[in-house]
């Protein structure tokens, strides 16, 4: 991993519209991300983790510029990709790619694997004869772990495992710099989701690929990331190595999600932290502290202010950013 800062994500926020009326009026907004900063340093994977609805993939999409952000910066490799014309926008998607949750969904039934992969080689011009493109197309089948005889199949008739790979390769397809992975092993069995893992490891490697890992499950995260950063409510809460974060959680959130990760041992006790209440609208967002009406440690002034995230003074960690008043003393 190198110290070289590849995407400078810097207070960006997006909401939605919700409209209706006759006139269709604007009845409301949606806070779906609000005032998220972060950097993703080149040759990483930056896992980030929360329950369903707290603006992950919004987050993720917002920075691919598939969903256009209402404020914020998104810089990569030192400019500002939200003030690009779209022909620009365009042109650089070649380096920014993602990876999408469901195989089953992000694959057209009509087109062979061939037509998938020669997709984006045709659109970004990459292979100018068709002997160039059906030799790229093998070598990327060959690279994901595919057989060759795939290349004029259909996606019905491949597993959800096989499909993802194929959503890997095209992916790839376009020698990208950075992979947005949206839930991409959710939809998988157990063990195929340690060999698509595993898989993305050794891509990484190979290609110097830069990951921004968005997932649900805790333990995955934890084996694929160098960094984690906990999503709560469009805030990010805490962020960490995930070896520091893992072990020494200080959120209340993060230390209640953690706790709520199985231990295949039944002599082990584990103390659960259960959380009062439920998530709040993002429609209707509580003031100060996001989590403060779910936090076990909340006081007055977690109503009223928002806590940034803040290096903590006796992490043991290169990093640890916690956004909370009383997680512990911070610098």
């Amino acid at each position: 991993m190198s110290e070289e800062i590849l995407i400078s994500v810097k207070n960006l926020v997006k909401k939605f519209s919700i409209k209706g009326g006759i006139f269709s009026r604007e009845m409301g907004r949606v806070h779906a991300v609000s005032d998220v900063s972060f950097d993703i340093r080149k040759g990483e994977t930056l896992g980030l983790v929360g329950e369903s609805g707290c603006g992950k993939s919004t987050l993720g999409r917002c920075i691919l510029r598939l969903m256009e952000p209402t404020e914020g910066k998104i810089i990569f490799k030192g400019q500002d990709i939200t003030q690009l014309p779209l022909g620009q926008m365009r042109k650089l998607r070649r380096n920014l790619q993602i990876i999408f949750q469901d195989p089953y969904a992000s694959l057209n039934p009509r087109m062979t694997v061939e037509s998938i992969l020669g997709e984006p080689l045709d659109i970004h011009k990459i292979c100018p004869t068709r002997r160039e493109r059906h030799q790229r197309i093998l070598k990327l089948l060959d690279l994901c772990g595919l057989r060759r005889e795939a290349i004029s199949r259909y996606p019905h008739e491949f597993s959800g495992g096989q499909r993802q790979r194929i959503c890997i390769a095209r992916a790839l397809a376009v020698e990208p710099e950075f992979i947005v992975c949206d839930e991409a092993v959710s939809a998988l069995d157990v063990s195929i989701q340690a060999q698509i893992v595993n898989l993305m490891q050794d891509l990484q490697k190979e290609l110097k690929l830069t990951y921004l890992f968005i997932a649900h499950d805790l333990k995955v995260v934890e084996h694929i990331s160098n960094r984690v950063a906990v999503m709560y409510l469009g805030r990010i809460v805490e962020m960490a190595t995930a070896g520091d974060l893992y072990q020494s959680p200080r959120h209340p959130y993060t230390q209640a999600l953690l706790s709520a990760i199985p231990i295949p041992d039944p002599n082990f006790k584990k103390e659960r932290i259960i959380l009062r209440g439920d998530v709040p609208s993002p429609l209707h967002p509580p003031s100060g502290c996001h989590f403060h009406p779910r936090c076990p440690v909340a006081r007055d002034n977690c109503k009223r202010d928002i806590p940034h995230l803040k290096r903590m003074s006796e992490s043991s960690a290169p990093s640890h950013d916690v956004s909370c008043y009383y997680s512990a003393q911070s610098l």
